[in-house]
Order: structure tokens, then C-alpha cells, then sequence
């Protein structure tokens, strides 16, 4: 795990018309403040990442699909500093990725033919509090080819 880091497991409600899928609610002791919310589509073998945000804490789930998020810590001062987070959200892990600022994060699509991810984030984008970087670049010691454990 990375510092400050929260994985939080969602409720599913299914019945015969449908499921609902929670993510995060005003009460919840997680929730700090709403920003924005938006969703993402990332097709199968896709990267989107990697970004670091200034100010914003990430709250994000897998809602269609399932990805690999993963989260870098270079946060000066942090006892994870140089770790390497690895989380794969979907049906089999419905959860909730709290990304606090300052990370590095990034993830990739699993599925055929595309993921949704939703993200209800802290504060409104800016891309000028906004670092990114291409994700195969070797700043952060990750590949993120197949790996066959």
C-alpha cells in the first residue's frame, strides 16, 4: 500500500430490472468535497497516465469493465516515498481508489471492447496544476507490459 491511499469496497444492489452500483456519498468518512465528476473510456491494452495532480484528491471506480490502476508515490517525505502501487478495479473488485495529491497515477484497460471508469474528484480540472508524463517514460519504474505470475 502507498500512504494515504484508500481502497474501499462499493455495494452492489442487483435485482431482476438491474444493479445499482454505489460510489460515494456526502456521509461517507472519505469524502472530503465534490469538484467535478466525469467518466472515462479506456479500450482494452490502452494507458491513460501518467498525471499528478497539485490539489486534487481522485476518487475513482471501475463501473463497465475492468482496469489496472496504478499509483506512484514521489511525494517528499512520505514513507512510501518510491513505491509502486498496483489495484485491479472491475465486477470482481468493485471498489473505490481514494488518490490523494501528489501521486502519480495511471491506469490500463482489461477488457473487450472498453472499460468506464468514473472519477469524482475534489476539485474542478486545471491543467496547469496538472503534471503529465508519457507512460512509458523510465522516471517511474514501472512497465506496464503483460505479466504472467
Amino acid at each position: 500500500m502507498i500512504e494515504d491511499v484508500q481502497v474501499i469496497p462499493l455495494k452492489r444492489i442487483p435485482d431482476e430490472r438491474g444493479t445499482i452500483l454505489h460510489m460515494l456519498r456526502t456521509d461517507a468518512p472519505h469524502f472530503i468535497q465534490f469538484g467535478e465528476i466525469y467518466f472515462t473510456t479506456i479500450y482494452k491494452g490502452a494507458i491513460k497516465g501518467w498525471h499528478r495532480h497539485r490539489e486534487i484528491t481522485l476518487n475513482y471506480a471501475c463501473v463497465f469493465g475492468r482496469i489496472k490502476l496504478v499509483l506512484y508515490d514521489e511525494r517528499e517525505g512520505s514513507p512510501t516515498y518510491g513505491k509502486l502501487m498496483e489495484i485491479f478495479l472491475g465486477p470482481d473488485n468493485y471498489s473505490l481508489v481514494v488518490v490523494p495529491p501528489e501521486l502519480w497515477s495511471g491506469f490500463k484497460g482489461m477488457s473487450e471492447p472498453y472499460s468506464i471508469v468514473a472519477n469524482c474528484c475534489t476539485h474542478t480540472h486545471d491543467s496547469r496544476r496538472t503534471t503529465r508524463l508519457d507512460p512509458f517514460d523510465r522516471h517511474i519504474p514501472y512497465d506496464w507490459a503483460l505479466k504472467n505470475r
